[in-house]
């Protein structure tokens, strides 16, 4: 519930009454008020959050009427005392109107929007070079990408170009801001190789398209609900946009000046994938919570731009999963690496001779053209009743492994297995 003074002409308070009262406005009262221009009189209205648009349009058959909405919930309590809890435990979701302008008031200024952007850069770029994931985490709660995501999803929502354009300027700026800032840190301390947490951010698993879309979706929620009801807060879904966006971006900075554009290629396909997934979950959430084209106090929006950026969306998200697919397996190494260790499970299963100690497989950023490496480590440990000699079952098991890889996966399998023979019992 939400509490808003209504300053109207004199005379005219009684009609804003009967207006809330048919919004099932609470604890409703009317005085006359002294203003700079003369006497008015000054309306006190109690609504529900859902009832504020429906309540604002009403409003607009007044002349001359200003309206302050106090963006903080309120607990309008009347007669009988006993039904207290009942009239304080229904929490709404806001109305379309706050939402918006909660959204827009998030826009803050641009000096302050870059310097949280290059220190998510420094912070990011520690993170990657000494392998703390703590400090990536640290870059995600301070990095400034949700705001212009979300703004972005409003506006489409909203049909607003305008707002549109405005927050995709902010959204690209910052990124350019962080990259650049990774960028130039690799260069002044000479930053030569990749470290084991910029390999592990560049591969790419096929369900990648599952966190933007998370992302957008809590998002959105976090900005429509009500703050009593919401379980989860602002820095927490705010995180999870960064989450998406921090790490790529300082991948592509550093990736560039090492030349290692398979990593600046992962990370672009990233960042493109983020903001389009985050679009279109968000957009279509604020959609759902009744955000549309035209509202009380809001005529800018045009439903054509709505669709138009859905569908756009929507044709880019989709072409980035084709291209995701098609590009095999730069894109998937993720989720083929783990396919290739189920793969290596099964032939070592199928022997008769030895048990899997443990495998590693990845693919490996070695510089050798044209050819994708996927590297397996596999230990096994032979059974007692072995019946040929460890060389000939090593190179047997070794030769099944790599042809079994190189069946299902495009890919050049290098295969490293090991005999491990247990201690041998003292008498």
């Amino acid at each position: 519930m939400r509490q808003l003074l209504v300053q109207v002409p004199l005379g005219q308070g009684k009609k804003v009454l009967e207006i809330a009262q048919a919004h099932e406005g609470s604890n409703l009262s009317q005085f006359e008020a002294m203003s700079p221009n003369g006497l008015i009189d000054e309306v006190i209205v109690h609504l529900s959050n859902r009832k504020i648009e429906d309540f604002l349009k009403a409003l607009d058959d007044i002349a001359d009427v200003h309206i302050t909405l106090t963006p903080q919930g309120v607990m309008a309590l009347k007669p009988p005392s006993s039904q207290a809890a009942e009239e304080v435990k229904e929490v709404q979701e806001l109305s379309p109107i706050e939402i918006f302008l909660e959204g827009l008031q998030s826009v803050g200024s641009w000096r302050g929007f870059l310097g949280y952007a290059a220190m998510a850069g420094i912070v990011v770029w520690i993170g990657l070079l000494t392998n703390k994931s703590y400090l990536l985490v640290a870059a995600m709660l301070i990095a400034p990408f949700a705001g212009p995501a979300m703004n972005a999803a409003l506006a489409t929502a909203r049909g607003d170009w305008q707002l549109l354009r405005r927050s995709l300027l902010r959204y690209f700026v910052a990124l350019g801001v962080t990259i650049a800032v990774c960028a130039l840190l690799s260069w002044i301390f000479r930053q030569q190789i990749a470290t084991a947490q910029m390999i592990s951010i560049s591969e790419i698993s096929e369900v990648a398209v599952l966190l933007p879309l998370a992302a957008g979706t809590a998002g959105a929620l976090n900005l429509v609900q009500s703050k009593r009801s919401s379980l989860v807060s602002g820095a927490a879904t705010g995180m999870l946009v960064a989450a998406s966006l921090a790490p790529p971006a300082g991948l592509i900075g550093i990736g560039s000046v090492l030349g290692r554009w398979d990593m600046t290629k992962s990370g672009l396909f990233l960042l493109l994938l983020q903001l389009v997934g985050i679009n279109l979950s968000g957009a279509i959430i604020f959609r759902m919570y009744g955000l549309s084209a035209r509202g009380a106090r809001y005529k800018r929006g045009k439903k054509s731009v709505t669709i138009v950026t859905l569908i756009i969306t929507t044709v880019i998200l989709v072409s980035l999963i084709i291209f995701q697919f098609r590009d095999s397996p730069t894109l998937q190494r993720a989720t083929r690496s783990q396919r290739a260790t189920a793969t290596i499970h099964q032939v070592i299963e199928k022997s008769q001779e030895v048990d899997l100690v443990e495998a590693n497989v990845r693919f490996t950023r070695a510089n050798i053209p044209n050819q994708d490496t996927l590297l397996a480590v596999v230990y096994v440990q032979p059974h007692t009743n072995l019946v040929q000699s460890k060389e000939q079952l090593q190179t047997e098991l070794t030769q099944k492994i790599q042809n079994q890889l190189q069946q299902q996966f495009k890919a050049t399998p290098l295969v490293n297995l090991t005999i491990l023979e247990p201690p041998v019992s003292q008498p």
